[in-house]
Order: structure tokens, then C-alpha cells, then sequence
């Protein structure tokens, strides 16, 4: 699954060819979780509060760019790097 973006210990990550709601994943210290690109529901898993907080904020600010990688996946082709959080 390829990675699109790294923030404070946050791994962010789209997967080719994905089934169902456009989304991503999350990962934290072994926790996962997948959210929702446009509602930024979390679909599946858990996040810690802190972390969770920090993948809405980052994801927020980029759903533009996660719509256009979720397209791009669904063609097979790979996602776009992604800005960290600052």
C-alpha cells in the first residue's frame, strides 16, 4: 500500500484498486484506521485522540489531493505524495 504522507509519527496511505466509500488509511504506534476522504468518518479501526485529531486536521486540509489520489488508485496508477502537517 503506498505511503502518501508522514507526520508526527502519523503514516498516511492509499491503496490501489480499493473497494467502497473513497477513504485512507491511517497508522499510529500499531493502531490503524481507515477514514472517510469526504466526510472524514472513520470507517474502520482506531486512532489514539492525539493522532486522530492530527489526520482530521491534516485531512482537512488536503481532501483535494486525497479525491485526485483515490481516483488515480481506482486506475491502478500510483497516489501523489501529500504535504506533511507543518
Amino acid at each position: 500500500m503506498p505511503k502518501v504522507s508522514e507526520f508526527y509519527g502519523v503514516q498516511i496511505y492509499q491503496q490501489l484498486r480499493e473497494h467502497g466509500v473513497p477513504h485512507f488509511h491511517a497508522r499510529y504506534a500499531g493502531d490503524k484506521a481507515s477514514i472517510a476522504i469526504e466526510t472524514l468518518e472513520m470507517l474502520a479501526g482506531n486512532l489514539p485522540r492525539r493522532a486522530h485529531n492530527l489526520v482530521l486536521e491534516w485531512a482537512s486540509i488536503h481532501r483535494t489531493e486525497l479525491s485526485a489520489n483515490w481516483r488515480k488508485t481506482q486506475q491502478g496508477t500510483l497516489p501523489d505524495d501529500i504535504e506533511p502537517l507543518p
